[in-house]
């Protein structure tokens, strides 16, 4: 059965050859769609035996990851990033499944030794992608999780390289993405950097896990943070539009009225300021230390709690310096 390897790239010369060489043996087919990199991202996925698809490297990245999903000719396909490595025993496994019949692979979601954990995940992913879509239960499960249906697609867990090791605690594992789909069964909705991948029938789950050296360096990581806190930052001036449109909707009758209003906008700055600087730091420290047991990764697992903890505050400054 082909197997088809789906890459969207932009200069990613540190990462490429790697990635494919791990897809050795695996797939039957490389499609790499690069964004104009300036780097030797093209040139090194032409060595490794790729169809690279040049174009435009576009801000809503799924643009690019949709096209060579799209490109694909496999009746599966792995659609992976640059930095993601498949291990041997991911390998072993994606083959298994796909040779699967719908009933065996029932059976096989059932003998998951992580199950109940990757259940959780899995929750906790719709349910984000419920409040970031405006979608409501019921649409969900129709395009994305329709039990008793034909399994289309699966998630990998991952293994977060931080640091010089693995996150396997902080709340990073199992950091369950939708990476092996079936073709014309699953495509990216393009609207959102985080939006989960919209299925067409069942989606499982993988045992194996993907490794992800998206923070080899602490300056890569940092990097990388940054890009976040960006995100942050337009969720900022989002909230704070919304309430300056409501605001202008409210006619002021009288002097009392206009007091009103510009205390209630003041009072949602000052309890914003406190959340984004106070308290969302701090519970998302303790949030990872503590409960989600980060301090069994030992010293990388407080750095990550801490710096995954001050980006709020980091964004919030970032924000009132934008003005």
């Amino acid at each position: 059965m082909k197997i088809s390897l789906a890459l969207a790239t932009y200069n990613e010369e540190l990462n490429i050859a790697d990635c494919i060489a791990s897809c050795k043996g695996l797939v039957d087919e490389i499609i790499v769609v690069d964004g104009s990199s300036t780097d030797k991202t093209g040139e090194l996925a032409l060595h490794a035996g790729a169809t690279v698809i040049r174009t435009q490297n576009k801000q809503m990245f799924h643009i690019n990851k949709q096209k060579a999903i799209d490109a694909c000719t496999g009746e599966w396909i792995l659609q992976l990033d640059a930095d993601e490595r498949v291990t041997p025993e991911l390998a072993s496994e994606i083959k298994r499944i796909i040779g699967m019949t719908n009933e065996e692979i029932e059976v096989y979601q059932g003998s998951l030794k992580e199950k109940k954990l990757f259940e959780r995940h899995q929750k906790l992913v719709f349910n984000l992608k419920l409040e970031t879509q405006n979608l409501s239960n019921k649409k969900l499960q129709a395009t994305s999780y329709k039990l008793q249906s034909e399994y289309n697609a699966f998630f990998i867990p991952r293994l977060n390289y931080f640091l010089g090791g693995y996150l396997h605690y902080g709340g990073v594992y199992p950091d369950g993405v939708i990476r092996l789909i079936r073709r014309g069964k699953a495509h990216l909705p393009c609207r959102d950097v985080h939006e989960l991948m919209e299925v067409e029938g069942q989606t499982g789950w993988l045992a194996s896990p993907l490794i992800h050296k998206d923070s080899p360096t602490f300056k890569r990581y940092l990097e990388r943070n940054s890009r976040y806190i960006d995100y942050l930052v337009e969720e900022l001036k989002a909230k704070s539009s919304k309430l300056k449109a409501k605001s202008e909707k409210l006619k002021a009758q009288s002097l009392i009225d206009l007091v009103c209003l510009q205390l209630s906008a003041f009072s949602f700055q000052l309890w914003q300021g406190i959340n984004w600087l106070v308290f969302l730091p701090l519970s998302t420290f303790f949030s990872l230390l503590i409960r989600h047991k980060g301090i069994l990764d030992g010293w990388r697992g407080v750095v990550f709690a801490f710096f995954s903890a001050i980006r709020f505050a980091r964004a919030y400054f970032r924000y009132t310096m934008r003005g």
